[in-house]
């Protein structure tokens, strides 16, 4: 095996995130980071959460989150709520409509490898993070968002990894 294969085999993990984005938001009309948002909401007590919890759990920044929330809401897929016994706290609930788009969308190229990496033993994991985490430092994307690779999202003003999390651009 030679350096070419390994640039094969990341150009084909690269092109079917890249595929699989454009057919989500093509069959779905969504991108990934709001069927991420909407899962995480499909997850949580009562499908309640504020946008300071999704933006933690998608590692996104501010910005971003509420781009992602004002086009579910649009779309009626998601509802803003006052917090039962705080009126200044906003709560985001899953609609009727956005449980209903979760049903109707395949299980996502990130939740298949996770399902298979849980099965693996540790030591194959242990391999595997090494191999990924030799290959980050090579290409001195330390600094980048996990989050963007895993949804072929564009990267859009991507903070140092000391400012605010990480951005999905388009698409967690």
């Amino acid at each position: 095996m030679n350096y070419k294969s390994v640039i094969i085999l990341i150009r084909r993990i690269v092109r079917s995130i890249n595929l699989e984005s454009k057919k989500i938001e093509k069959d779905h009309g969504v991108s990934i980071p709001q069927i991420l948002c909407l899962e995480f909401l499909k997850d949580s007590p009562n499908y309640q959460a504020s946008q300071k919890s999704i933006r933690d759990h998608l590692k996104l920044n501010s910005s971003t989150v509420t781009g992602i929330i004002s086009r579910l809401e649009k779309r009626g897929m998601l509802a803003k709520l006052p917090k039962t016994g705080d009126k200044r706290v906003t709560m985001l609930t899953l609609t009727s409509i956005g449980y209903d788009l979760l049903e109707k969308t395949p299980d996502l190229l990130q939740h298949r490898l996770a399902k298979k990496l849980k099965n693996l033993s540790e030591s194959d994991l242990a391999k595997i993070d090494d191999a990924l985490t030799t290959l980050v430092e090579m290409l001195e994307i330390e600094d980048v968002s996990s989050a963007a690779l895993l949804t072929g999202g564009e990267i859009i003003n991507e903070p140092t990894s000391n400012s605010e999390d990480n951005n999905l651009g388009t698409s967690m």
